[in-house]
């Protein structure tokens, strides 16, 4: 009866699903960025962020959680050249858009991880932090494995006026016309992991 129990016992233990520890890997700020992409009545510009730090929590090759903090004071126009390039990024960092001097940082925290069924995508949710405002958002993320680091991308719409970024925008102002700058902008994120 013991030897049978043993034999139960050991059975059940080679059925059960091992899982490794979570696996805090650093961001590399200096290979990480975000593209941004914002659009008016009359186009758009684009531009460039870095990254203060970040980390993706990894299970056996799964992703579980992570965090990243934006460098806002690295906001940076690459359509423009010049006194218009110079013009536009400090009405970035002005009280109209992002205060960079009273929030020179944003963040994510990832809330909660969903597999969407093939290895490396997933359905992202959680926290995003600017201006000191903290929203809830989702979005679509794959990882991939190249050489010895892991690349996590998205892309990311932000609804600036959630954040009290409101110039020129007409959900808060009346008669713009061609001045209008749409509330909508995308943010195409690439955390390079090791």
């Amino acid at each position: 009866m013991k030897l049978q129990l043993t034999l139960i016992f050991g059975l059940a233990l080679l059925s059960l699903n091992f899982t490794g520890p979570v696996e805090t890997m650093s961001v590399n700020t200096q290979e990480s960025v975000i593209n941004w992409q914002a659009y008016k009545v009359t186009g758009q510009h684009e531009g460039t962020l870095g990254l203060k730090s970040g980390a993706l929590d990894m299970q056996d090759g799964t992703l579980k959680g992570g965090s990243f903090v934006i460098d806002m004071s690295s906001i940076n126009v690459t359509d423009l050249e010049g006194s218009y390039k110079d013009k536009l990024e400090g009405h970035l960092h002005s009280d109209d858009f992002f205060s960079t001097s009273t929030h020179p940082t944003a963040s994510f925290k990832i809330t909660n991880v969903v597999s969407r069924g093939t290895p490396g995508d997933y359905k992202i949710t959680g926290d995003l932090t600017i201006k000191g405002i903290t929203k809830a958002i989702k979005f679509n993320a794959n990882v991939t494995e190249v050489g010895n680091q892991k690349i996590a991308t998205a892309d990311i719409t932000v609804d600036r006026s959630e954040f009290n970024v409101r110039y020129g925008s007409g959900s808060f102002f009346d008669n713009l016309g061609d001045n209008t700058i749409y509330d909508e902008f995308d943010l195409s994120v690439k955390l390079v992991v090791q």
